[in-house]
């Protein structure tokens, strides 16, 4: 039986984490920790996945093979980011990256859902430029750039909203998917036209926690 992850039964237990540090959604994470002061408790252990080559030894815990998994020391294992940033916001006592009451929750929740859709359509479209040219799909590079060009504009009109609110899970995910289009793409240029988008995210980029975790291509 899987244990409580009640935070009274996790105490200071260490966690392992599996991570990369090119991975947005380990990016993710590794603020969340760090914002959260617990960056101390987190062991990371590199893990390359991606590609067509399995990583066996991370299936027997997580099946899907993926990146960030967490382990807790009783032996529990969560997945994907989403969960871990969860759970990860029960074992703290102060502001939290979920809020508890609506319509806050709704509106960091929906501000989570729209960076981490922008993190899956650019890795896909990234994704799609690996393979050869013979065999890559222009309508789906089309659409998958087209929602990142839709999404930006509309962080534009909610920029200011941004600002004026603290900092949720919903910022955290959109500052890492435009951080992301910066360490990818950065010939989209995002900023261009949204001055409020760009200033929002120049405070992101500040936190002490974004710095302490800045993405580097290790390939």
């Amino acid at each position: 039986m899987t244990a409580s992850l009640a935070p009274a039964a996790a105490g200071t237990a260490p966690m392992t984490l599996h991570w990369s540090p090119r991975s947005p959604y380990v990016r993710k994470v590794m603020i969340a920790a760090t914002e959260l002061g617990l960056q101390d408790r987190i062991r990371i252990v590199r893990t390359v996945t991606g590609g067509t080559t399995p990583h066996l030894e991370l299936m027997k815990i997580n099946p899907l093979g993926k990146i960030p998994t967490l382990e807790l020391a009783d032996g529990t294992v969560l997945y994907d980011s989403p969960v871990i940033l969860e759970y990860l916001d029960t074992l703290h006592d102060g502001p939290k990256l979920f809020p508890a009451a609506w319509p806050e929750r709704m509106v960091a929740l929906r501000r989570h859902a729209l960076g981490q859709g922008m993190l899956d359509a650019a890795l896909l479209l990234l994704g799609e430029g690996f393979r050869p040219a013979e065999r890559q799909s222009e309508p789906h590079k089309a659409l998958w750039l087209l929602k990142l060009r839709t999404a930006v504009p509309a962080l534009e009109q909610e920029a200011e909203a941004l600002a004026a609110s603290g900092f949720t899970i919903g910022h955290l995910a959109i500052g890492v998917a435009l951080a992301y289009l910066d360490f990818r793409f950065d010939h989209l240029q995002w900023r261009d036209g949204h001055k409020k988008l760009a200033a929002w995210h120049a405070t992101f980029n500040a936190r002490p926690s974004v710095q302490a975790n800045l993405p580097v291509d290790d390939r």
